[in-house]
């Protein structure tokens, strides 16, 4: 099976999923992975499809000439390699101007490899500020799981990490 890995973003309408669904299931695609996002009146999203070589031109043409559709489309292999360690952290901080950055900064300059992240802003229960939450998804070689997360807890007193592995 060969990969695409396809990003894009509409105008936000009923039906979008549905749209490449079928176009998927029309080249015998298996829709693997996703993350698809409503966000300001735009709906956006990454989709793994792995599909047969044979197929994998048409589905690409097809999902290319999509109207009102803004597609990147990249061809990738599976990666077949497993990182030595991959760890789940849950953080939660009062919001501000720079938190990923600083988080993101972090998880590099301690080894790690940032796979996922999805965050939100909450306004907190009984104070009303804004909270920053996010989920993160890393991969890290072992000898440096600890200094990261240490280096996490450092970063604010207000950052509250939750790890599982």
């Amino acid at each position: 099976m060969n990969h695409l890995i396809i990003s894009f973003i509409t105008a936000d309408r009923p039906g979008i999923v549905e749209v490449l669904s079928d176009l998927i299931t029309k080249h015998k695609g298996n829709w693997q992975k996703s993350s698809l996002h409503q966000m300001s009146g735009l709906f956006a999203g990454v989709i793994e499809i792995a599909t047969a070589p044979e197929n994998l031109s048409a589905l690409s043409d097809e999902l290319a000439a999509l109207d009102g559709f803004k597609m990147q489309i990249e061809h990738a292999q599976q990666d077949k390699s497993a990182p030595e360690a991959v760890l789940v952290l849950e953080l939660t901080a009062n919001d501000r101007a720079g938190i990923v950055q600083e988080i993101s900064s972090i998880i590099h300059h301690q080894g790690g490899n940032l796979l996922k992240l999805v965050s939100t802003q909450e306004i907190a229960p009984h104070a009303g500020h804004e909270l920053f939450k996010a989920k993160v998804t890393v991969s890290a070689n072992n000898q440096n799981i600890d200094a990261m997360i240490d280096a996490l807890e450092n970063l604010a007193d207000d950052l509250m990490v939750d790890i599982s592995r």
